[in-house]
């Protein structure tokens, strides 16, 4: 067989730059392989899925060098067979070397199983003893990696097991041409008898592992920007959520303390009560639930509170059937109404009403309504928000509570309105999407804070751009 011409090999060099990244980039925006690659252990029935989806096309790349003439890019089985022992193990690593030799053995290439199989074992075992962070941070850039060994060996002198992959890959390359140019019918790699030619073939076989290393790495550094995004925002809703106002425990310690001795019964029924407001505070609460259960909530917090005003403070609720098995963020109507009673009744000599309504809208959206008959709020304690409708400023915490967690939780498509008149009361309207009671607890943030994450992400990506 003859050796392909020297201008021939250039330009199937540079085409299996452009395929392995395309691939690479493909295979990167696939979930169930982002998913499995990412995993830090595997079983072997993932593993097995993984390798399947890594070989299938670069397989069907090996069939087609085999049936089309001059076509020699198609091939990656060597970086291929290469990136399986670094990523999954010598035996997994085999197992899709196998299945990349199968189209070269019906080819008559019969060298091409064993040199697929000893590579396997060679980069598997170094996988096994390498560091994982090394693997990954391994640069396709040769020259920058030798810059990188150099100055660090300067300084401190100490081995680099990137380096030492970068040697093993270009060596097994001379190895493979080599056995290419002494078996060109019973195996297949490119080799030249030009220098030149075979030190850029050497060359560029790093540079083909490390492209879908490099790719494959932003992903990995992206899922776990996200996954430190979603625990700092499963943190900071479980701080807005474990707020309670001090003064509502004191009030209601002090009631019971007054009924002990002329109403014992009441007095432990308000101590249950209390005992189950402050269960659900304490305890790890999913952040989205059906509202009937936020409902039951409120109703233990709305109970104490008429024991504490008696006949000055009542209770009207309208919610819509339809409603109840909507999900909406936990603690969300609690800290509405203890505004409520205590900026807009607890004022009024003769109390009030408090008014809890629910409804779809005919836009299909879930609306909510906290309302009160009290004193309500001048005009300058109104500000007007563009992204999330009216808030409530000086001492209206449990608005701003609200208001926040609703931006954290669904962005901007939820609004937070307050309506309020001095001496005729205040009505505070949560405008929601709907969510299903089957929800998961965190899907809504895929919507909504999974803008915030992006932009984590973006800045990350581009601080270590600028480094």
């Amino acid at each position: 067989m003859t050796q392909p011409d020297p201008k021939l090999i250039l330009i199937t060099l540079l085409i299996e730059l452009g395929v392995a990244a395309a691939v690479s980039s493909s295979l990167a925006r696939s979930r169930s392989f982002k998913n499995l690659l990412l995993l830090e252990r595997r079983t072997p029935r993932q593993t097995m899925w993984l390798v399947i989806i890594i070989c299938a096309p670069l397989t069907l790349g090996v069939l087609v060098r085999t049936m089309v003439p001059n076509f020699l890019a198609a091939d990656l089985s060597f970086e291929t067979t290469i990136l399986l022992g670094i990523l999954v193990g010598p035996l997994a690593a085999m197992a899709g070397g196998a299945t990349l030799a199968i189209p070269a053995l019906l080819h008559h290439e019969y060298w091409a199983l064993p040199v697929n199989l000893a590579i396997a074992a060679i980069f598997g075992a170094f996988g096994r003893f390498a560091d994982p962070e090394d693997v990954w941070s391994f640069s396709p850039m040769i020259d920058l990696s030798i810059y990188r060994w150099v100055t660090r060996n300067l300084r401190r002198p100490q081995f680099d097991r990137q380096i030492l992959l970068l040697l093993l890959v270009a060596g097994m390359q001379l190895a493979t041409s080599a056995l290419s140019h002494y078996f060109p019918r019973y195996f297949f790699e490119l080799s030249s008898r030009e220098w030149w030619v075979q030190l850029l073939i050497c060359a560029t076989a790093p540079i083909v592992v490390g492209i879908p290393l490099k790719i494959w790495n932003a992903v990995r550094v992206e899922r776990k920007l996200e996954e430190q995004g979603r625990l700092l925002l499963e943190a900071r809703l479980d701080a807005l959520q474990r707020q309670i106002n001090p003064h509502f425990l004191f009030n209601t310690l002090n009631s019971i303390t007054s009924l002990v001795r002329s109403q014992p019964e009441l007095a432990r029924e308000m101590i249950v009560k209390l005992a189950n407001i402050l269960r659900v505070l304490l305890k790890d609460r999913e952040a989205f639930l059906p509202l009937r259960e936020e409902l039951r909530f409120t109703d233990d917090y709305l109970d104490i509170e008429v024991v504490r005003f008696g006949e000055k403070l009542k209770v009207v609720k309208e919610i819509a059937d339809n409603t109840l098995d909507i999900v909406v963020p936990g603690m969300l109507l609690q800290p509405l109404i203890e505004n409520s009673i205590k900026h807009g009744l607890e004022p009024r000599i003769s109390g009030g009403t408090v008014t809890l309504r629910s409804r779809i809208t005919d836009q299909g959206r879930l609306l909510v309504e906290v309302e009160d008959d009290g004193v309500g709020m001048a005009p300058e304690r109104v500000d007007v928000s563009s992204t999330s409708g009216l808030v409530r400023t000086g001492n209206g915490i449990g608005v701003r509570n609200v208001r926040e967690r609703m931006q954290v939780l669904y962005g901007d498509l939820a609004t937070v309105e307050i309506n309020s008149r001095p001496g005729r009361g205040t009505k505070v309207t949560l405008l929601m999407p709907i969510l299903d009671a089957g929800a998961e607890t965190w899907g809504p943030l895929g919507v909504a804070a999974g803008q915030a994450i992006s932009h984590m992400v973006d800045d990350a990506v581009r601080a270590m751009t600028r480094s």
